[in-house]
């Protein structure tokens, strides 16, 4: 008899190790290995032989003979931004994974998207987090009263899977996966095993069903998603809602799309009753603005929409020896790598001061255009110069101080042109009447900083 051995699997990437260790050596992440139920080196050698006999050869077909599959149709979600992101809603037999921060937003999205699809279909919400009557009371504050929507409360995924499969509702919503866990696995809910072994078992469901499922997934403290990546590989969609938890504008992305595009986004803001979609958030990202010194108008893209934010910096002289440096909707890493060219090829002087980036409207930038706006809010802040409010900037630094061109400079133009905007200080390659050029970061600085 083959004596049982403990192996430690890894929750963040899944790797096994024999012996318990702080940090992962495959992912690197600390305090993930958790000990999982023994098995012997015989019962997975028995398996693999039974698995080498039992298989059968498959039936191919040319290509040429298969007809296209219908696509079914769409849930329409009721937001025209989130459908643009899905693809065009939310498509039968699809699955669907929504990630993002506690308290941002999931659970009423998923709400209100439940109450316009009810409308017409059947729906069914499956909560392990909460109560029938903590739902109750969110259904009730969207205007959630639908007959065709049903609610559920369980942590099984063997009974929600056999659900799906019954094939009486067109949508179901899963929150969430962490929560979930199959009876034959011994291991706890949210661990690599019940999250991957749940997640395989609903999206087997779905497509025998032909349901469009929506499956929460957490996040980790690092944004990440929690648990196996494997469970991004195995669902259709995977879409990302970032902001600001208390405030601010919210965004939903798709990282992942098999129907559709993933460079469109849906933008939101929480009211009264539930999440609003901002059609115009340039608008409202500019309303309050008052033109100060370290304030500049950035022209970015988020997806395929352009979109003009606020950046703000202070700066201060620093109280101690080391210059603190903080950003908010920022890359703090890029920060840094900015301040060093500013010292370097202008005459600016940082090493002893404090600075502070802001994006206004709780925005997270991932655009390389704002690297020049990000630049000239610091050098507007520390020389205490304003620049023309009548004029937007977007660019991209190099590291020699020079500006590079960027994505979409047409669209950038076109919205700042909307919106009243007379000028864009940007790269010089782009040949438009409306652009000011500029090839370098130094005579950017010289040229167009001297509002006092």
């Amino acid at each position: 008899m083959v004596k049982a051995k403990s192996r430690y699997v890894c929750q963040n990437c899944g790797a096994s190790f024999v012996k318990w260790a702080g940090r992962c050596e495959n992912c690197g992440e600390w305090n993930t290995l958790l000990e999982q139920a023994p098995s012997t080196e015989v019962e997975s050698k028995t398996a693999l032989s039974r698995g080498a006999i039992s298989g059968k050869k498959l039936e191919a077909v040319s290509i040429n003979t298969i007809e296209p599959s219908d696509a079914g149709s769409r849930l329409t979600t009721s937001f025209a931004d989130l459908d643009e992101v899905l693809g065009g809603g939310l498509l039968l037999g699809s699955v669907n994974l929504l990630a993002g921060q506690p308290g941002i937003g999931k659970s009423t999205l998923l709400m209100q998207i439940c109450a316009a699809v009810a409308e017409k279909r059947q729906v069914l919400y499956v909560s392990g987090e909460e109560s029938a009557g903590q739902v109750k009371l969110r259904a009730v504050r969207l205007g959630a009263s639908s007959d065709k929507l049903h609610f559920a409360s369980s942590t099984s995924g063997n009974d929600i899977a056999k659900t799906i499969e019954g094939g009486e509702y067109d949508l179901v919503i899963v929150d969430s996966i962490q929560t979930l866990s199959m009876a034959e696995i011994s291991s706890a809910p949210g661990t690599v095993s019940q999250v991957s072994n749940c997640g395989n078992l609903i999206i087997r469901a779905a497509k025998a069903s032909n349901t469009a499922v929506v499956i929460v997934g957490h996040v980790t403290k690092d944004g990440a998603l929690a648990g196996p990546k494997i469970l991004e590989h195995l669902v259709d969609v995977v879409l990302n809602f970032e902001g600001d938890r208390y405030g601010g504008f919210k965004t939903v992305r798709a990282v992942k799309n098999r129907f559709g595009s993933t460079n469109e986004v849906a933008i939101f803001e929480m009211a009264s009753k539930g999440l609003v979609e901002v059609k115009n958030p340039s608008e409202a990202l500019l309303s309050e603005r008052q033109n100060t010194d370290g304030s500049i108008i950035m022209a970015t893209i988020e997806g395929t929409r352009p979109l003009l934010v606020e950046i703000q910096a202070l700066v201060n002289t620093t109280n101690f020896g080391y210059p603190k440096r903080t950003a908010s909707g920022f890359d703090l890493n890029r920060l840094n790598l900015l301040i060093a060219v500013l010292e370097k090829r202008t005459k600016l002087k940082l090493q002893d001061k404090d600075i502070f980036i802001n994006v206004v409207g709780g925005m997270r930038l991932n655009d390389s255009a704002a690297d020049l706006a990000v630049c000239m809010a610091i050098a507007s802040a520390a020389a205490a110069r304003k620049l023309d409010e009548k004029v937007i900037v977007f660019g991209e630094v190099g590291l020699g101080g020079e500006i590079r061109s960027v994505t979409a400079p047409d669209r950038r133009i076109a919205e700042a042109k909307k919106l009243g905007f007379e000028h864009a200080i940007a790269p010089a390659t782009i040949k438009d009447k409306f652009v000011l050029p500029v090839k370098d970061l130094r005579s950017a600085l010289v040229k167009y900083m001297n509002n006092k």
